[in-house]
């Protein structure tokens, strides 16, 4: 019989020891998804087991979902499944009662299909119920075959319930912080929307096109998981300063006078006073991409003239994404240039407009930015109609770089 875990057996005072450890490690963590992860890796070393699932309750959609299986073939995979059907982890969900299988596949409860596209075989099972302070069920743990090929006992039970009830705090805490951290974003999100569907036909593709290039953009610049989130979050509040501009200016078809130009060029003060000051990290990005995404690298941008590393790097990284998305995106003024254009106009501003590390990044990604903008079929005919209209000219560069 052979198992996934190969780990050694721990003797008493070891699991004595994982035991005292797991909650001082699992009390500093309030991200969920490292939380969950955190606990399921302790759990299956404290028990030496082959795998373990952290099911969790989503009370609206009224689903049992994990994106925590440590174990063989299912690492960091999502798994959701009805609240109400009548497998045994929705059974442990729904009656807070603990099931203990010798062997899993003699019962009718049991489901193979996780085990049948994971290339794992499930023996033994113990299913524990998740429960707050107040006797509510929040999910089921979940722990399968022990490394001795032995099924699990009552000192098992024990200490998966023990385990259950020091983590429950903390995941309710963290699932707190996840709802309100995804609040924050949709506000966010929402804030953006109120400054770019002014002028965009298609906001949401603009906003989603940004973020994205700039997340792959902090990646490929070699950033952190973290920063690359906090980037990728902040940059579609870059243009929020244009909640200030007349639409007379913003909307105009034709080339803007001087005077207008000038009014243009404000969109980034006004950006910079509404975000200035804020304590938000992700907000206090976001006020170095309004206030600065329109400064080039030789100095000759606005509204300080700053050059090269002066720039804040964040503005450099937004600055690119805004850049290529603005020129295939429909305008008042122009129609939607090819990517190939856009792309081939990114590297010929290299060392003018932008930072050279930032384009030579933009060259390591085009291939998966060049994804965003695949045309659709009913699309291509428009296309090849409008084609010869989308020929850049230096008006058009001018204008849709500058605002």
């Amino acid at each position: 019989m052979q198992y996934s875990q190969t780990a050694k057996k721990l003797t008493a005072e070891e699991k004595l020891k994982l035991l005292v450890s797991f909650g001082t490690r699992i009390s500093a963590e309030i991200r969920l998804d490292l939380l969950l992860n955190s606990i399921a890796q302790q759990i299956t070393q404290i028990l030496n087991v082959g795998r373990c699932i952290i099911f969790l309750i989503d009370e609206d959609k009224q689903e049992l979902w994990s994106k925590i299986v440590q174990g063989k073939g299912l690492a960091y995979t999502e798994i959701r499944m009805p609240l109400k059907t009548q497998g045994i982890t929705s059974h442990v969900a729904q009656t807070g009662e603990t099931i203990n299988l010798h062997n899993a596949y003699e019962d009718p409860r049991f489901s193979m299909a996780i085990d049948m596209v994971t290339d794992f075989r499930t023996h033994s099972l113990l299913a524990i119920p998740l429960k707050n302070n107040a006797g509510k069920v929040l999910g089921v743990f979940q722990v399968l075959n022990k490394a001795d090929g032995l099924p699990f006992d009552h000192n098992d039970e024990g200490i998966l319930l023990l385990l259950s009830t020091l983590a429950s705090s903390s995941i309710e805490i963290a699932t707190l912080y996840q709802e309100l951290y995804g609040a924050q974003l949709e506000t966010l999100y929402r804030l953006a929307i109120t400054a770019e569907y002014r002028d965009q036909q298609d906001t949401r593709s603009h906003l989603k096109n940004i973020s994205i290039i700039t997340y792959l953009l902090a990646g490929a610049l070699g950033m952190s998981k973290h920063d690359m989130e906090v980037i990728k979050n902040a940059s579609p509040l870059h243009d929020i300063g244009k909640v200030a501009l007349a639409d007379n200016i913003l909307l105009k078809p034709g080339k803007l006078t001087p005077e207008e130009f000038n009014k243009m060029k404000e969109h980034t003060i006004y950006g910079g006073k509404i975000l200035e000051g804020a304590k938000s990290k992700i907000l206090q990005v976001a006020y170095k991409m309004s206030l600065y995404h329109h400064e080039k690298w030789n100095g000759s941008g606005y509204p300080k003239g700053l050059k090269g590393e002066e720039i804040p790097l964040e503005a450099r990284i937004v600055t690119v994404a805004d850049v290529f998305d603005a020129l295939c995106q429909f305008r008042v003024y122009k129609s939607a240039w090819r990517p190939e254009d856009a792309y081939e106009y990114i590297l010929q501003e290299s060392g003018k407009s932008f930072d050279p590390r930032i384009v030579a990044a933009f060259k390591k990604i085009y291939h998966t930015i060049r994804k965003l903008y695949l045309p659709s079929k009913a699309t291509l005919v428009q296309e090849s109609q409008e084609q010869k209209s989308s020929v850049p000219t230096e008006q058009t560069i001018r204008q849709a770089t500058q605002e």
